[in-house]
């Protein structure tokens, strides 16, 4: 009889021994990618509706609109599709600025991915390391330091001891 194991949910983020969120990066690609999809099906609708009835307009269907914002999104803009009415320009530059930032995030991952040269996690976590390591060093220090001090206030006080006898007998 076969096991069946059940899939596993995709974790946004595991937590470190420091307690810190590691964020899983396919997790926020696929959000991403999610976000902004519904955002370039969303304002597909307002732009055909602006542009369809305009003269001389080429983005007539919500296919075109939706092929214009996605290049505008990507920055590519072929060009083959582009708003005519103030509207429809407004809406692609919107698209425009929201694409930029989430296109290039996504292509941050893919660059952090594989290539791995930014990856402050790893440097974090070697950071706290080192710091955990430097905190319980300074501990100890602490306590030594404490050690020798309490020596040292007794050595004083039995060195005032006698000196004080020493006087005692030195005024007799």
């Amino acid at each position: 009889m076969k096991k069946i194991i059940p899939p596993q949910k995709i974790k946004s983020y595991s937590i470190d021994e420091f307690g810190v969120k590691n964020y899983n990066t396919f997790y926020l690609l696929i959000i991403t990618l999610i976000v902004l999809y519904a955002i370039i099906a969303l304002l597909a609708y307002p732009l055909v509706h602006f542009e369809a009835t305009a003269e001389n307009a080429n983005i007539t269907t919500y296919r075109d609109a939706f092929w214009a914002l996605q290049m505008s999104a990507s920055t590519i803009g072929f060009g083959d599709f582009y708003p005519v009415t103030q509207a429809g320009r407004i809406i692609i530059a919107l698209m425009f600025y929201i694409g930029v930032g989430m296109v290039g995030f996504i292509g941050a991952q893919f660059v952090n991915k594989f290539v791995g040269f930014s990856d402050t996690n790893i440097k974090n976590r070697e950071l706290r390391y080192q710091n955990a390591q430097i905190l319980k060093s300074n501990q100890r220090l602490e306590k030594k330091v404490e050690s020798l001090l309490k020596h040292f206030e007794i050595l004083i006080q039995d060195e005032d001891k006698l000196l004080d006898k020493s006087q005692q007998k030195s005024e007799k």
